[in-house]
């Protein structure tokens, strides 16, 4: 191999690498956000009550919530959960933001296959955004059919509360509900500011420059 390919080939390997995006953008800021961690007494299900803290970094809030176990397939993990236990309940956890930071929620969705009205829907709130999604239709208990939701929202604080609440109640009164949407696999993580990624492509055509004035004195060597 030439001095002027393996420059060449150099150049390109630390391209290929420099590529990815920050890792602190990939970060999860959600602890616990498969809800695999806690105080778990039965195997089935747990029903929380409000002000439970018994799903570790989850409060629950509302009525209740079903902390389900071996009940139905989970979306990740080995848990996950019905928000609406014996009534419309909730969970909420509070992270880390940067003032005017974008960051993206992520979580996977289904609903009590048992019964109940369809579709089954759930509110999303954090900074004063409110969501609300459907979850998959015709699941089962061993194959839930979980489906993906996402949003994107800018921090207004120095912290952001996120809440996940149950809006489906089976028989119409808030303390008589069951049946509500299923919870899975919290993500929150940063989107790079434009102004990290414009330093990036700077780097790049740094980096580029270099190869190229490389390249170029190693074909001077080589014909010398």
């Amino acid at each position: 191999m030439t001095m002027r390919a393996r420059a060449l080939g150099a150049s390109l390997a630390f391209l290929l690498l420099a590529v990815a995006p920050p890792a602190k953008a990939g970060v999860n800021l959600i602890q616990n956000g498969s809800f695999e961690l806690g105080t778990f007494d039965s195997a089935p299900f747990d029903t929380l009550s409000n002000g439970s803290t018994a799903i570790t970094a989850w409060t629950v809030g509302g009525n209740s919530i079903d902390w389900i176990g071996t009940y139905w397939q989970p979306g990740d993990g080995s848990r996950s959960l019905d928000l609406s236990g014996l009534g419309l309940g909730s969970v909420s956890q509070t992270f880390k933001t940067v003032v005017g930071q974008t960051y993206t929620v992520g979580f996977v969705m289904s609903g009590n296959p048992d019964g109940g009205p369809n579709p089954k829907t759930l509110d999303v709130t954090v900074d004063g955004f409110d969501f609300t999604f459907n979850p998959a239709s015709g699941p089962s208990r061993s194959n839930m059919n979980w489906t993906p939701g996402s949003f994107s929202f800018i921090a207004n604080a120095p912290s952001s509360t996120l809440t996940f609440a149950s809006t489906t109640c089976a028989t119409g009164g808030d303390n008589a509900c069951a049946f509500g949407a299923a919870l899975d696999k919290v993500s929150v993580s940063a989107v790079p500011e434009l102004s990290t990624w414009v330093m990036m492509l700077l780097g790049f055509a740094g980096i580029g420059f270099v190869a190229y004035r490389r390249a170029q004195k190693a074909a001077v060597i080589e014909t010398v």
